[in-house]
């Protein structure tokens, strides 16, 4: 499996890990378990819907998300943060 992540993603995500260091290491696991199966039970891995029903989430802990792109094996990751920040945008 293929992971890719665009700037915009990476900046979120480092500005996560500046305030929450330890989820770092948490997110180095989840990529790791994403490269070999997306759909791993641990991740907890679940079709988003309405706006954002092209997507897919998984748990980096109880309160973190990743949401993502899955599509012919590339993983695209889209957006880290907690359920209110990932999926109440509009």
């Amino acid at each position: 499996m293929q992971i890719k992540a665009k700037p915009p993603f990476l900046k979120q995500a480092n500005k996560l890990f500046k305030k929450n260091p330890y989820l770092k290491k948490e997110f180095e696991v989840v990529i790791e378990k994403l490269t070999l199966d997306p759909f791993d039970p641990s991740l907890k891995t679940h079709k988003l819907s309405g706006e954002l029903k092209d997507f897919w989430s998984c748990h980096i802990t109880y309160t973190i998300r990743l949401s993502f792109k899955y599509k012919k094996g590339i993983v695209e990751l889209i957006d880290i943060g907690t359920h209110q920040e990932i999926y109440n945008q509009t």
